[in-house]
């Protein structure tokens, strides 16, 4: 498989991450770490897409290392809130979802 499938397979798959996280209510064990890893990751790029829109400028790779941390991190306190995680899983998650995030830079 070519590098730029494999990455749209992944986006795809972070993307129906996204989604099922943020649609699911109540407290759900099948929200795995992974699950909210990957969905967090999709969060962190769309938060880097939208900036950039919304300045109208690329940003650079250490603002878009931070724009990544900070929408991760706020993402998967939002689930862990709201899907009644417990802080090991929540720590896990965020460390997962920053090295996905980061992973998908390009540049």
């Amino acid at each position: 498989m070519p590098h730029h499938e494999h990455h749209h397979h992944h986006d795809e798959e972070a993307e129906a991450a996204y989604n099922q996280a943020g649609v699911q209510t109540g407290h759900k064990a099948t929200l795995s770490h992974e699950l909210i890893a990957a969905a967090a990751s999709f969060a962190a790029m769309k938060a880097v897409n939208e900036h950039q829109k919304k300045s109208g400028q690329a940003v650079s790779h250490e603002t878009a290392k931070e724009i990544m941390a900070a929408a991760a991190g706020a993402f998967v306190d939002r689930v862990v809130e709201t899907k009644g995680h417990d802080f090991f899983d929540q720590q896990k998650a965020k460390h997962e979802a920053k090295a996905r995030a980061e992973s998908k830079l390009a540049y």
